[in-house]
């Protein structure tokens, strides 16, 4: 049987080339005769663009740059297609994982460092990039990025803002005219992994601002301010991105930059499929299994398990979902878009162990799910397509 792995990050536990290969170890210690192709996914999130970059055979570059919270650092980002694209991870320079618990403060953090990066990736030669927006400690909605680029943000009387992304509440004018000569001009992908617009109460100040440390003031702060901000990108480019579809990934970035550089908004997970010709590796397949940390609602809307289940289902191929947890209330759902859904932990397990102990979980139940095919205890797994 060929068995193609291919799982997302397991969220602060294992990225997923680790994800991958625990899978892989347990497979091979099964009684399942098989044999493993390993391909870690993503979909825009924390990890993407190194795995994107691995994939297509690129290179890694260093740049200087600085934390969400201004500290200089030295950051990586990827040259791909001969040095034509440049693949830059948000969370390289602006990333929730830079920050302590304690240092978590949206109203203080930019996109600075980011931009940053994209701006070395020009000095490279880049002619075009792509921009994987997970992982993001910022709700900035894209103006430190901007503003490394040379975009200037300015008050009534023409002062630039130096409190941001707070100060947006007093933006009066968005001034482009000593920007990169790139921006605008080379084409922008932004790969996100989310859904949700930039305003409302799915926007990202009120979904994605506690999760990066604001409490219920600063939320309120930020949702006042990206609306100001929204406002004034429509008068001023006639484009509206309060209710564009994934404009709230990263806080806001990928709606910043739609309506400020005209960047393309893709679902990560799809673009990464085909960049990395996923569906040549589900055809020579005979089942696929994927996963991420939590399987719920949300993965049904384009998260990377969803993403991988809709091509091995084109290909005819069944697909194995696992997760740290699996909710409950989405889980007649859920076995509609995957052939199986395992949790890999006890229910009653603290979270600190259950991440602790998931390359281990992962390795067993894929020993198990192996040892059931073999037996012939999974039918709907074990039968070879030929035969289905």
């Amino acid at each position: 049987m060929n068995i193609l792995v291919a799982p997302n990050a397991f969220k602060d536990a294992l990225d997923a080339t680790s994800a991958a290969r625990a899978i892989g170890a347990g497979l091979e210690a099964s009684r399942l005769d098989c044999r493993c192709e390993l391909f870690p996914v993503g979909d825009g999130g924390d990890g993407t663009g190194e795995l994107l970059v691995a994939r297509l055979g690129g290179e890694r570059r260093t740049a200087p740059s600085h934390d969400p919270l201004g500290r200089p650092i030295q950051a990586c980002f990827g040259l791909v297609d001969g040095g034509a694209t440049a693949v830059v991870e948000m969370a390289a320079a602006s990333g929730l994982r830079l920050l302590t618990q304690a240092e978590r403060d949206p109203l203080r953090a930019t996109s600075f460092g980011a931009g940053e990066l994209v701006s070395a990736a020009f000095e490279a030669g880049a002619r075009r990039i792509v921009l994987c927006v997970g992982g993001s400690a910022t709700v900035d909605g894209g103006v430190g990025l901007l503003q490394a680029l040379g975009v200037r943000f300015l008050d009534a009387s023409g002062l630039v803002l130096d409190d941001l992304p707070a100060g947006l509440s007093r933006l009066q004018a968005i001034d482009p005219s000593q920007a990169l000569s790139q921006l605008g001009r080379a084409p922008i992908t932004v790969l996100c992994d989310v859904e949700n617009p930039i305003l409302g109460d799915l926007g990202a100040a009120a979904v994605y601002g506690p999760q990066k440390g604001a409490g219920p003031e600063a939320v309120v702060i930020l949702e006042a301010a990206l609306a100001r901000y929204c406002a004034v990108i429509r008068r001023q480019t006639a484009r509206d991105v309060a209710k564009l579809p994934r404009g709230g990934a990263a806080g806001g970035v990928a709606a910043g930059l739609a309506g400020l550089a005209s960047a393309d908004l893709v679902r990560g997970i799809d673009y990464f499929l085909d960049a990395t010709d996923f569906d040549e590796a589900v055809a020579r397949s005979d089942l696929v299994i994927t996963g991420e940390g939590r399987i719920d609602g949300q993965t049904l809307q384009g998260k990377a398990p969803m993403g991988v289940a809709m091509r091995a289902r084109a290909g005819g191929v069944p697909v194995v979902a696992l997760a740290g947890q699996v909710a409950a209330d989405a889980l007649g759902e859920l076995e509609q878009a995957f052939d199986v859904v395992l949790p890999i932990s006890a229910d009653r397990m603290r979270l600190e162990e259950a991440l602790r102990r998931t390359a281990d979980d992962l390795a067993r139940t894929a020993r198990e799910i192996g040892d059931q095919i073999a037996r012939g205890e999974l039918a709907a797994l074990s039968r070879r397509r030929s035969s289905g």
